[in-house]
């Protein structure tokens, strides 16, 4: 027997177990990480949906949670900011980029994409994937069709779901279980999302069925599993959503189903054309699937400073309300040592009055000493620091120009390897399949013909991807102005012939993310340059008519007894006795 003949849903569920097990190692820190700095993260069964009582038990100081704020929403801002331009579209072809319609059908495709991102859940799903990139390293989010949004995002946090990668390191299979209502399994999958349609009764289970048919137990929590993998048994031939590229089975994982003898009906069996996932990793290291990021660094240190501030308020406690001994003559002996307690000890006869049961004397001082240093290295793992350099600077003279853009770079170099990881394995992906779903869906204006067979590019314009390309600014700087010396030194402003000056142009306002349509395209440069110098030529020429006409005038003014030059020339061509 070949794993063909092994029925889907076995297959199915032999890999999924497969998956668990190779996540099983990654689930012991993500619980910590959701015990000690993100409670109402992680979801490590498949009943934990909707709970309201977690709680932040185990956290006495917030900062770690802090930071992991300020960084998410630093990321956010600086990467995928909604309030300004993050992404265009462009081909390899500078030339090409340069053609005016080409241009134009560019910027208008980007502002389409970006009003889809506006209006669907896209900005929301993305904050919520960067605080799952800061708590766990890696991220999962679906992005489905929409027929009112173009694209929806679904969101999974870590202990849901597992993923593989190719050989190339590449995710491509995501599975995830979790739980569905009754009611939400029949309307999803039996209905199609449409309570007016025909019943379609997929390969639900028979207690399913039985209970929906009974009108009971509608709202009763029904496991579900979801598998999304490439597709190895396909008929390439075929263009249904059952031989695409990438299959998508929803199934119930028990064997009690209804109208599934061979066990190979799903709730759903489709598939996409692209992998519909993105699942962005901080940092991956060897043959790892899942990545590491700031909070596996950090959690020693938001440990300690959960003990730290545990301990500093015991000793607090015990300082301003310690234990007291008394005399046992009033009550029979006991010992109570919590802070505010009593305990009567023998005197033996001896008046030694109310007193504490023992000293505490804590340094205190040392203690927020050593916080504040745990608290700096906290920050430091999720670069917070780095958000808020500005806002936290405490000089009374204002930074400068420079100096902004000197720290800018600092935090390129602590950033960029991620922000590269990033564009790679979730901008660039979800901006791949926004652009699939606009073709589909009719979205997309007619291109002009210069672009059919060009294959377009993806470049991202955001504020910490400009840091990475404002570096090359100064090299720039520095060599257009080194030629301002050398023209001006030697007097000699031919040095200028050495220099592209419209190139330039164009890497300055690709270095500062400039809107394309504020930069003229070298063509109508061309036709712009061509109209003035035939408007200086015609100045030139018209200059010159003054003194001409002047001359003329003198000509026929000039005093010839009583004829004037002029007559005299024409009676030269006319004789002598011509009526002039």
């Amino acid at each position: 027997m070949t794993m063909m003949d092994i029925p889907k849903k076995q297959r199915y569920m032999l890999r999924k177990s497969a998956m668990w097990a190779e996540r099983s190692t990654w689930i012991s820190r993500y619980q910590d990480i959701t015990r000690y700095l993100l409670p109402y993260a992680g979801r490590y069964f498949a009943t934990d949906r909707n709970k309201g009582d977690r709680v932040f038990n185990n956290i006495y100081d917030s900062s770690a949670t802090t930071a992991l704020d300020i960084m998410t929403a630093g990321m956010m801002a600086g990467m995928t900011s909604p309030a300004r331009p993050w992404f265009r579209l462009a081909t390899p072809d500078r030339d090409l980029m340069e053609y005016d319609p080409v241009r134009t059908w560019l910027h208008d495709v980007t502002e389409l994409m970006r009003t889809i991102y506006a209006k669907s859940n896209t900005y929301n799903s993305l904050h919520t994937m960067y605080e799952e990139l800061g708590a766990f390293a890696t991220a999962a989010s679906i992005v489905e069709d929409d027929f009112d949004n173009v694209i929806n995002h679904k969101v999974l946090t870590a202990g849901e779901y597992a993923v593989a990668a190719n050989d190339k390191g590449v995710v491509d299979t995501l599975v995830r279980e979790f739980e569905m209502t009754l009611i939400q399994i029949v309307e999803k999958f039996v209905y199609g999302g449409n309570p007016y349609s025909t019943p379609d009764w997929p390969a639900v289970s028979q207690q399913v069925k039985n209970d929906w048919d009974a009108h009971r137990n509608l709202d009763k929590w029904i496991p579900v599993i979801h598998i999304i993998e490439p597709r190895h048994d396909r008929d390439i031939r075929q263009h249904d959503a059952k031989n695409m590229r990438f299959a998508s089975c929803y199934f119930e994982p028990g064997n009690d189903v209804a109208n599934d003898p061979a066990g190979q009906r799903f709730l759903r069996e489709s598939g996409y054309r692209r992998f519909p996932v993105l699942a962005p990793r901080w940092h991956v290291r060897g043959g790892d699937i899942y990545g590491n990021g700031p909070s596996f660094r950090a959690l020693g240190d938001i440990k300690q400073l959960q003990q730290e501030q545990l301990r500093k308020g015991q000793a607090i406690d015990y300082q301003t309300k310690p234990p007291l001994q008394v005399p046992a003559e009033r009550k029979n002996s006991q010992v109570a040592v919590l802070p505010g307690g009593i305990s009567y000890i023998p005197t033996n006869g001896q008046n030694q009055g109310v007193r504490p049961l023992f000293d505490v004397n804590l340094d205190l001082g040392a203690l927020r000493e050593d916080i504040i240093d745990v608290r700096g290295r906290i920050n430091k793992c999720f670069y917070a620091d780095l958000f808020l350099m500005i806002s936290q600077d405490n000089r009374r003279m204002p930074a400068t120009a420079t100096e902004i853009a000197e720290r800018h770079e600092e935090k390129l170099l602590m950033l960029g390897p991620v922000l590269e990881r990033l564009h790679n394995e979730m901008l660039s992906p979800k901006i791949d399949l926004t652009f699939s779903r606009i073709v589909e869906a009719g979205l997309l204006p007619p291109p002009p013909k210069e672009l059919q067979g060009v294959e377009l590019k993806v470049e991202f314009v955001s504020t910490l991807a400009q840091a990475q390309k404002m570096v090359g600014i100064g090299a720039l700087d520095g060599y257009i102005g080194r030629v301002a010396q050398i023209a001006q030194g030697s007097g000699d402003t031919s040095v200028w012939d050495k220099v592209n000056r419209d190139q330039a142009i164009d890497m300055y306002a690709d270095m500062f993310g400039v809107d394309p349509s504020v930069v003229v395209a070298d063509d109508k440069v061309a036709i712009i340059r061509e109209d003035r110098a035939q408007a200086q030529s015609q100045a030139q020429q018209a200059a010159m008519i003054p003194p001409a006409a002047a001359a003329a005038r003198d000509l026929s003014q000039a005093d010839t007894g009583g004829k004037n030059a002029l007559t005299d020339v024409l009676r030269q061509f006319q004789g002598y006795n011509a009526q002039v």
